[in-house]
């Protein structure tokens, strides 16, 4: 037996188009825009927050407290003691928590401990960067994290990088030349925060390689490796904080006892410990590209929220600089994307063309 089929008009197709636009697809897509959203903007909040509140911790007139490396140890402590407390969590309430388990093996912190020297270097240097320069001038600073990426990647790891991703470093290193020049202009450029920040940024880089390399140590998990990194750095950070004569600051600080102290020192952990998920997050909400642009885009309204909230003033050169630099940044993340589209659609062509002869 056949069943009779009536052939659909184009204005009943019409109607059931609109009907599941209407009740089903808007739906799944507006919930997962707004869940975009969220995670970008929880993103752009944590990062932007995190940047001005560590300005406030290592070069507030309220607080004259000289001690980088102190304050630096302190959020990789607070990020330790909250690893523990979601381990905890998660052994608890395993449905409500979903945290690796973690513990403390010597032979994975040793192997660990190449990514943990950069890793101090990496916080370290960003630290002393933003201790130096404005918060304003800071993404122009560390803006060489790029450049750093594809020299690296060349003498590390032997890979070429094609013309135009070169052209957007050029314009990269362009907008940074001429942000030293205004800002020397000004009168206000700080050579030694210009040169943590050149630090920084070759610190970031190596941090991204050497994260790669270190990762099947912790089966590839993300949470394991920021815990035994951060536990490292607390270990590293004794002898470098005695060496440098912050016990005797620490010791002669007049808000040791200030609980206004504390608070913000530990809300510093809290946002450096909360920057990783929300990374991730938006990683894995969006891609890897986007959260490249998501940067550079925050890193704008950063520059733009510092201006108005320090009441400075700046010049056309000056935020010409700042344009420079993230449509470098953007273009040079927009050329990696087509790059790596197209590497992946000729690997499809060629596995289909492998299917389609062993037929």
């Amino acid at each position: 037996m056949f069943l009779h089929r009536t052939p659909l008009k184009r204005s009943n197709i019409l109607k059931m188009a609109l009907y599941n636009l209407e009740h089903g697809s808007p739906e799944s897509f507006i919930s997962k825009a707004v869940k975009i959203a969220c995670v970008v903007i929880m993103y752009w909040f944590i990062s932007i927050t995190m940047v001005f509140l560590n300005k406030y911790l290592l070069d507030s007139p309220d607080l004259r407290l000289d001690a980088p490396l102190f304050v630096t140890f302190f959020q990789c402590l607070v990020t330790v003691l909250l690893c523990w407390l979601l381990n905890l969590f998660s052994t608890l309430c395993p449905t409500m928590v979903d945290f690796p388990s973690i513990g403390f093996d010597p032979k994975i912190s040793r192997e660990i401990l190449p990514l943990s020297v950069v890793f101090i270097g990496m916080i370290t240097f960003n630290n002393l960067c933003l201790k130096y320069v404005g918060v304003a001038f800071y993404n122009i600073g560390r803006s060489l994290t790029t450049v750093f990426n594809v020299l690296l990647s060349y003498g590390i790891l032997k890979q070429t990088t094609s013309f135009r991703a070169i052209m957007c470093c050029g314009i990269i290193i362009g907008g940074f030349c001429l942000g030293l020049n205004q800002e020397g202009a000004e009168g206000s450029l700080s050579w030694t925060g210009v040169m943590f920040g050149v630090i920084a940024s070759l610190c970031v880089s190596l941090n991204a390689i050497y994260t790669k390399k270190v990762l099947p140590a912790v089966d590839g998990s993300i949470w394991r490796l920021t815990y035994y990194n951060n536990v490292n750095a607390c270990i590293l950070f004794v002898p470098l904080i005695a060496f440098t004569g912050e016990l005797k600051t620490l010791y002669n600080f007049d808000k040791m006892g200030s609980t206004n102290f504390w608070g913000m020192m530990t809300l510093g952990g809290v946002f450096g410990f909360a920057i990783g998920y929300v990374t991730g997050l938006q990683i894995k909400f969006t891609s890897p590209l986007t959260h490249n642009v998501s940067g550079t885009a925050k890193a704008c309204l950063q520059t733009i929220l510092a201006v108005f909230y320090y009441e400075e003033a700046k010049t056309f050169l000056w935020w010409t600089s700042n344009v420079l630099v993230l449509f470098g940044s953007f273009a040079y993340t927009w050329v990696k994307g087509l790059e790596m589209k197209k590497v992946q659609d000729e690997a499809l062509n060629k596995n289909r063309e492998k299917s389609e002869s062993g037929v």
